[in-house]
């Protein structure tokens, strides 16, 4: 794309290149940072959005990665100003990232608007940082490109391949279940996470930064690419230089993502085994576009779309793997059928541009279509009269024979109820049960937080049972696997059906019908939900209750209700 602003019309230029008291003053204080006239004047600004902290270890890379940013973008004749945001760290932050992610797409709109950028430079990769970063830049509208943080290494347990969570989430079961001991458990401490970099497992992060490749955000191929290899430096730097050019060309993100790019992330979502997160990011991210995506697109899709990426939790292999088998770009060749080849890019090529060279180096990793890990995408949507506006469960992560099974229920009412009882000797459990958690939603968790893999009892493990139906309001991490059932819409805090289940209610779960039905008669269901009292807030003030007062379902992607769409704000008065 030629180049079509004149220095002028760059956003920057009213606050640096007009005679008014308030540019003089905005030119003396950039001199008061140490920098001369030739340094910016008339040169597009690009703002780094740096979401490294100390307590992110996904992102610890980032103080380098930026500097290489920004040697790209002094390369390319820019202008760059790092502007830090928050660090949602998956590992630390509580209750849970979800209930900021939020502040972040706020945060990230504001300070693009507020500052003289001309084009934004979105530096993340743990889990809801990336749809947060570009749920701001959506909403704000100037151009922006993505920066994935990169997988870390794989890990190591006495020369045992790990993935961290899936793993994790093994030997802890493992453990419970007297299989191992400390000493194990003290090298896996030590070995499960070698790196700077996000989970390398297919989880949500992986699978986000992909999506996100996908939408025609990133670079080619930058969501695989380890966060320890040069290569990442070289596409950091790459990065900053292409920020540049966009400025100049003000190719926006209401430019590239198109219905038809997140049509293309849903396919690429399934094709993955990718996180069930992923279902209330996209969402999220597409009604801030205006574009109408619903957990029936994803299902529809899922109904088509094989899976071919044999990673974990679902397959075998890691995100290093992944990387080597030619990535993204080279899982993509495989469904070119599925897809939209013409639509734009951050790149400046169009998207079939992008993918039409990429071949794939490993058929063990990147399946052909004719020896899929699963005929079916990773993912199913779930109704019936438990899930009057849907529900999830990413079934290729679940054992086959339970993804048609009926059996009674056995309630926990939040996640300290549930961890309080789990292994009561007197708890009435067995493996035909089905555990259902409630008070686990955007507003009863507060925030929705990953408590949807229950834990299962300690003597259903030690009988050598590994997988139960489990059944929640809550999310899970993409590391999970399980017959988890997810995101149950509406929420019981709000009054959905999953707040009149009872111990030892028929609940039938049944993949292939995409059913979800609790066996009460419906006399039963009116009588108990006339009993029902909605259970309070945990919040009286701040962010807290700003959240609890605007957050949508589930099914609606979990953004505040104010927030969707673009525009609205004007921008800022620097006369």
């Amino acid at each position: 794309m030629e180049r079509r602003l004149a220095p002028e019309q760059l956003r920057s230029h009213r606050w640096y290149g007009t005679e008014t008291v308030r540019s003089f003053n905005h030119r003396a204080r950039t001199r008061q940072l140490g920098l001369s006239a030739e340094e910016h004047m008339g040169k597009p600004v690009i703002g780094i959005l740096n979401t490294w902290n100390e307590l992110n270890p996904c992102h610890i890379h980032f103080r380098e990665r930026a500097e290489d940013v920004k040697r790209g973008v002094w390369q390319a004749g820019g202008y760059p100003v790092e502007l830090p945001v928050i660090s949602l760290s998956e590992s630390f932050q509580k209750p849970t990232t979800m209930l900021y992610r939020n502040l972040l797409a706020m945060e990230t709109e504001e300070m693009i608007r507020s500052y003289p950028v001309d084009a934004a430079v979105l530096m993340g990769g743990c889990d809801k940082t990336t749809p947060a970063l570009l749920m701001g830049a959506i909403s704000m509208d100037l151009p922006a490109i993505f920066l994935p943080c990169g997988p870390m290494l794989p890990g190591n347990l006495r020369g045992e391949v790990l993935g961290s969570g899936t793993d994790v989430w093994r030997y802890w079961a493992d453990k419970r279940a007297g299989l191992v001991g400390e000493p194990v458990m003290r090298d896996l401490e030590e070995g499960i996470a070698r790196s700077p970099g996000h989970c390398m497992t297919m989880g949500t992060a992986s699978t986000m930064t992909s999506a996100a490749e996908v939408l025609g955000m990133t670079l080619t191929g930058a969501a695989a690419i380890p966060a320890v290899s040069s290569a990442h430096t070289r596409m950091a730097a790459a990065t900053g230089r292409r920020a540049v050019d966009m400025a100049w060309e003000d190719l926006r993100p209401s430019h590239i993502l198109t219905a038809e790019a997140f049509a293309d992330a849903v396919t690429a979502v399934l094709a993955l085994g990718g996180s069930t997160n992923a279902v209330i990011h996209l969402i999220a991210m597409a009604r801030r576009r205006g574009i109408d995506l619903t957990l029936d697109d994803f299902d529809a899709a899922s109904r088509k779309v094989p899976v071919l990426a044999d990673l974990r939790p679902s397959g075998t292999y890691l995100m290093e793997d992944f990387y080597l088998a030619g990535g993204l770009p080279a899982l993509l060749s495989r469904v070119t059928d599925l897809l939209h080849p013409d639509r734009p890019t951050v790149t400046g090529r169009s998207f079939g541009e992008g993918i039409a060279d990429a071949q794939v180096y490993d058929d063990k990793v990147i399946r052909p279509r004719e020896d899929p890990l699963s005929q079916e995408g990773g993912l199913a949507v779930l109704r019936g009269n438990l899930a009057p506006d849907g529900a999830v469960i990413k079934h290729v992560a679940a054992e086959p024979w339970l993804l048609r099974h009926t059996g009674p229920a056995l309630v926990f009412d939040g996640h300290r109820d549930l961890m309080r009882r789990i292994n009561d000797e007197d708890l009435p459990v067995t493996p035909d049960s089905v555990l259902v958690l409630r008070g686990a939603g955007p507003r009863g968790g507060p925030g929705m937080p990953e408590q949807g893999m229950l834990p299962l009892p300690d003597r259903i493990l030690k009988a050598g049972v590994r997988d139960m139906v489990r059944i929640s309001d809550a999310r899970m991490s993409g590391t999970s696997y399980g017959a988890c059932v997810l995101h149950v819409a509406p929420e019981s805090h709000v009054g959905g059906p999953l707040a009149l289940v009872r111990d030892g209610d028929l609940i039938t779960l049944d993949v292939e019908a995409r059913l979800l039905t609790l066996d009460v008669p419906e006399e039963e269901l009116a009588r108990r939900r006339a009993e029902w009292k909605q259970p309070g807030t945990v919040f009286r003030r701040g962010y807290g209750s700003l959240f609890d007062a605007h957050i949508l379902q589930a099914d609606q992607g979990c953004d505040f209700d104010f927030l969707a769409g673009s525009g609205g704000a004007p921008e800022p008065d620097t006369e």
